[in-house]
């Protein structure tokens, strides 16, 4: 699956009443890490297809990363039942990713 990008609408409509495990990726373009992470993402949506994996551009969608208190890129939030269930600040490689998600799901 696609990792999408996704605005404020998208997320009120879709994110927070999703039923799958929801992973958000907040990003920058100008974030070293989180080009490095970027590939990682890709892998990760592709390879769990029973999650939803989207990205939220910090400097797009500022209010987005408010809402989750985002003071350091790249963070990833993982979301169960619209309810926050785990936080990453900083790189992760793609076996610790994997670690989270069955962490969340469980």
């Amino acid at each position: 699956m696609a990792v999408k990008h996704i605005n404020m609408e998208e997320y009120n409509n879709e994110i927070i009443n999703s039923e799958k495990l929801v992973l958000i990726d907040f990003f920058a373009e100008w974030c070293g890490p989180c080009k490095m992470l970027a590939p990682v993402i890709e892998q990760v949506a592709g390879e769990h297809t029973d999650i939803e994996v989207v990205k939220v551009n910090v400097d797009e969608v500022p209010e987005l990363a408010q809402m989750y208190s985002v003071a350091s890129i790249p963070t990833l939030v993982f979301l169960k039942n619209g309810e926050l269930v785990k936080e990453h600040v900083g790189f992760a490689n793609k076996a610790e990713i994997s670690n989270m998600i069955a962490e969340c799901m469980s």
